[in-house]
C-alpha cells in the first residue's frame, strides 16, 4: 500500500502554478546542480545579502532595467565553476521554443544564477558543468521535488566556523503556504557557515559541533563568549534559493519580495549574511493567481517558507565522508541515546 501522503510531500515550492524543479546530482561525488522552470515567464526579483555571491544575471534583474521575465533560476554546487550549468539550462529551453523574443534570431532563454561552494566535499575538480543543467531541466516536473542531499545541495556543509572538521551536512529544503487561493513557495540550498536552528523553538538542528564530535557548539554563544572562530576563505559557505508565488508581481514588488525572504534566513541560521557566505535568494511570480493578497501578505509568507525550507534542508540530509572526514547530519545527532 502507498503511504499516506506527508506535509512535506505537498507542501513544496512546485504547488505554486506555474513552477517546476527539476535535480541532477553527480554520482562521482556530491555535487549537482537545481533548476526552477517557469516556461510561462515570471517576473523576477533577486536580493543579495552575502559579502561573497557567485551569480549570473544578477543586474538585468533590477526594477530600472528592460527584462521584464526570466524562464527558470539555476541553483548549483561547484562555487563559480557551477554557473556554467545555466547554459545547460539556456539549450534545453531554447530546444522547446522558451525565450525572450528577439525577432528573426530566435528565443533568448533568460536564465539568472546563483551557485554555493562545495568543493571540499570529494574530488572538487568535479562540478556541475553544461550537461548537468540540461538534465536538471530533463527531470523537472510539478511534483514535489526531493529534499536533503541532492542537486544544488548535494555536496552543501554548515556550521563551519570552528573548522570543516567539525561541520554537519547541509541540504536543499523546501516548503509553501497557501493563504486565500494564493501560494508562496520557497527552494533553499543550505551551505551556510553558520548553524541552523529551528525558528518556532530556538532549537540547534545542524552546526559546528564540539570537540567530542557528538553535540553541538552553539556557535552564537561560543562567539559571544569570546571564542575565535578559524580563519575562513571568502566565499567557501552560502545560503541560495528562490521564493515563488502565483500571484502576479511588478518588478519592484518581485526585488521586495526577495529582500524579505532574507528575514528567514536570519530566524533559521545564526550567524548569516557574513563575509564568507554569499547568500543570494530570487523571487518570482507566475501570475497565475488571479488575487494579489498585499505585499504585507506576500512577505510574512516568504520569510515564513524560506526558514521552513532551511530547516527541512538539514533535517532531509544524509550523512557524507571524505577521507578522514566525516560530516554526520541532523538526525545523527538528534536520535535519543
Amino acid at each position: 500500500m502507498k503511504p499516506a501522503a506527508t506535509d512535506t510531500d505537498v507542501d513544496t515550492i512546485t504547488r505554486v502554478r506555474g513552477i517546476e524543479v527539476g535535480h541532477d546530482t553527480d554520482g562521482r561525488r556530491p555535487t549537482g546542480c537545481t533548476v526552477v522552470l517557469a516556461k510561462a515567464g515570471a517576473v523576477a526579483g533577486v536580493d543579495v545579502r552575502g559579502a561573497a555571491p557567485g551569480t549570473r544575471e544578477t543586474d538585468l534583474l533590477h526594477p530600472s532595467n528592460t527584462v521584464e521575465q526570466v524562464h527558470a533560476v539555476l541553483l548549483a554546487g561547484g562555487s563559480a565553476w557551477g554557473l556554467d550549468a545555466a547554459t545547460g539550462v539556456m539549450r534545453w529551453l531554447e530546444e522547446q521554443g522558451i525565450g525572450l523574443a528577439v525577432g528573426p534570431y530566435g528565443p533568448v532563454p533568460i536564465v539568472p544564477a546563483a551557485v554555493l561552494f562545495d568543493l571540499p566535499v570529494g574530488d572538487g575538480r568535479i562540478r556541475p558543468d553544461a550537461a548537468a543543467g540540461y538534465r536538471a531541466c530533463q527531470a523537472a516536473s510539478a511534483r514535489a521535488p526531493a529534499q536533503g542531499s541532492v542537486g544544488a545541495g548535494a555536496g552543501a556543509l554548515v556550521g563551519k566556523l570552528f573548522g570543516i572538521d567539525r561541520a554537519m551536512r547541509g541540504g536543499i529544503g523546501s516548503a509553501a503556504i497557501t493563504v486565500g487561493g494564493v501560494t508562496v513557495g520557497a527552494l533553499i540550498a543550505c551551505n551556510a557557515l553558520g548553524d541552523v536552528l529551528d525558528p518556532e523553538s530556538g532549537r540547534l538542528l545542524a552546526g559546528a559541533r564540539c570537540l567530542d564530535g557528538r553535540s553541538l557548539l552553539n556557535a552564537r554563544q561560543a562567539i559571544l563568549e569570546g571564542r575565535q572562530p578559524r580563519p575562513l576563505l571568502d566565499g567557501t559557505n552560502t545560503t541560495i534559493g528562490v521564493i515563488a508565488t502565483d500571484a502576479p508581481l511588478t518588478k519592484v514588488q518581485a526585488d521586495r519580495l526577495a529582500q524579505v525572504a532574507h528575514d528567514g534566513l536570519a530566524r533559521s541560521i545564526n550567524p548569516v549574511h557574513t563575509p564568507s557566505d554569499g547568500d543570494t535568494l530570487f523571487a518570482l511570480g507566475t501570475g497565475m493567481a488571479a488575487e494579489h493578497p498585499g505585499m504585507m501578505v506576500l512577505g510574512t509568507l516568504a520569510a515564513e517558507v524560506t526558514a521552513r525550507a532551511v530547516t527541512r534542508a538539514v533535517l532531509a540530509a544524509r550523512a557524507a565522508r571524505h577521507g578522514a572526514l566525516h560530516w554526520p547530519c541532523a538526525k545523527d545527532l538528534l536520535q535519543p541515546t
